[in-house]
């Protein structure tokens, strides 16, 4: 078996770098002809959904970060590694975006949860949250920083010992001469490995798009969803205390934090080549561009498919094995939306041939019914959009983006940019919210959804945009209460966070929470 040094050696090194641009290339003609030929149709829309969580104890005490030993990997095969050693990551099963499939999502998530929960152990559980705020023992910076080098390879310590994390992580360190910088209200301070990435926990939405010739059109309107859907899902406002520099006003910090520091801890953990890899993507106009989207990328931390152990089962072939590098490629094209061709086969939706659209930029949410309703929020408003037609794609790509980091920084106050569907632009929020919810019922009902239950399902948001909260809002005014009551930032942020795992776990949506 090959170490973890050899293979990021392996990566880094020029002529494996040729090999693997070939190979992508080559690939790509594949997809391509895959594409012109039909064989990416489906027979209906699908969903899925990858969701990040992070263990803590739960002993009574601050919610203090815990890792995750690898016998809860073993628990529920739905239940996989993630970026550092506290992380987890729950996938469900893809299903038909029909009446029952919302319902088998939810059951998916819990059993999965409830599966890696016993093996986590009795005083230990995981935080469905968007960012750890309670160090180990130790310290957040050591943590994050600890590291050893061999042979010229910085291994992060609490890192998955993946060398494709590794690789990734050396590829960094390259590009910026050794040190991570990460500059945010209140810090502004240097890593010697990316895992302060590792920070951020979020949810991807994946909408199965059975029609090859609408890709585009679903691509596009998502983009222009970013900043009213993350506005409603905002849920990261806060760093560990402990990675805080000497903050003379704790309170213009809670002002002046983003709603969604997630998203900036992202893009500055990783975007250090030409074209920035996290970002809003570009429209396209054919379906094909999703594949020169990838093919033409800036290639990050190369690997070649033989590198690496075969992890298929014997005897079988999945459509993806045909473009292993390409696909290796697509995994680091970390736009906030981004197209997926091959998965799971999906009962009477298609099989493994097939593209969706991943929706990248929402964080984890408090329980799984708010998990669960901003996914259908999410499929619903996209299939709402393009089933009606809906000029929404007219909106400047320039002000779609500003909308979205409108949301980053003030959550359900930010400015944000819309089309109504006479065609005329507005920034006014009642009219953006009012078509948001009354577009993304219009997408269930076209899927058979009856009026009932898509209440029942986007009720828990839409109660959001009524009280005009997110549990990014819940943590500021707590934190702002607490500092008020002459709780130094420390203790006002850990005795947020207490609560806040307290009533995820207590509660059925974060509506509930007042």
């Amino acid at each position: 078996m090959t170490s973890p040094v050899e293979l990021v050696r392996r990566s880094l090194a020029a002529e494996s770098g040729r090999v693997f641009d070939e190979r992508v290339e080559t690939q790509a003609t594949y997809l391509r002809e895959r594409l012109a030929a039909g064989d990416l149709e489906t027979e209906d829309f699908a969903i899925g959904l990858e969701m990040e969580v992070y263990a803590v104890s739960t002993d009574g005490s601050a919610p203090r970060l815990r890792k995750v030993p690898d016998a809860v990997y073993g628990a529920s095969e739905r239940v996989s590694k993630e970026l550092g050693l506290h992380n987890a990551e729950v996938n469900t099963e893809p299903v038909a975006l029909r009446p029952s499939g919302f319902e088998s999502q939810r059951i998916g998530i819990e059993t999965a949860l409830e599966a890696a929960g016993d093996a986590l152990g009795t005083d230990a559980g995981f935080a469905l949250d968007a960012m750890w705020t309670v160090p180990t023992e130790g310290g957040s910076e050591p943590y994050l920083s600890a590291h050893e080098i061999q042979d010229g390879v910085t291994l992060a310590r609490n890192m998955r010992a993946d060398p494709r994390y590794y690789a990734i992580d050396n590829e960094v360190l390259r590009l910026v001469d050794g040190t991570v910088p990460l500059a945010v209200p209140g810090t502004s301070r240097t890593f010697p490995t990316i895992l302060f990435e590792s920070l951020a926990t979020s949810m991807q939405p994946h909408l199965q798009i059975p029609d090859i010739e609408t890709v585009p059109s679903y691509f596009n309107a998502a983009i222009r969803t970013l900043g009213p859907l993350l506005a409603l899902a905002a849920n990261s406002p806060f760093l560990p205390p402990d990675l805080y520099e000497d903050v003379a006003d704790p309170t213009a910090l809670v002002t002046e934090t983003p709603h969604e520091l997630r998203v900036p801890v992202f893009e500055q953990s990783v975007n250090y080549t030409g074209d920035p890899k996290v970002r809003v993507p570009a429209d396209i106009e054919r379906t094909a561009d999703v594949i020169e989207q990838i093919a033409v990328d800036d290639r990050y931390a190369p690997f070649l498919s033989e590198w690496l152990d075969d992890e298929s089962e014997a005897g079988t072939e999945a459509f993806a094995d045909a473009f292993p590098e390409f696909e290796h490629k697509r995994g680091t094209y970390w736009r906030w939306v981004r197209a997926v061709i091959g998965g799971d086969p999906v009962p009477d939706a298609g099989d493994e041939r097939s593209i969706r659209i991943e929706y990248r930029p929402l964080p984890t949410q408090p329980t799984v019914r708010d998990v669960i309703g901003l996914q259908a929020l999410t499929a619903g408003l996209l299939r709402g959009l393009v089933a009606s037609e809906h000029p929404i794609a007219e909106l400047p790509a320039e002000a779609a983006r500003e909308s979205f980091y409108a949301a980053v920084d003030d959550g359900p106050d930010a400015d944000l940019d819309w089309i109504r569907v006479d065609g005329t632009r507005t920034s006014d929020a009642e009219e953006i919210f009012g078509e948001v919810f009354e577009y993304a019922r219009r997408g269930l009902r076209e899927q058979g959804f009856t009026d009932g239950r898509i209440d029942e399902l986007l009720g828990p948001i839409e109660a959001r945009w009524e009280e005009r909260t997110t549990p990014s809002q819940w943590k500021k005014d707590r934190v702002r209460e607490h500092l008020d009551d002459g709780d130094d930032l420390a203790t006002a942020i850990h005795t947020m966070q207490r609560e806040y795992v307290t009533r995820s776990r207590d509660t059925e949506t974060f509506a509930e929470w007042r």
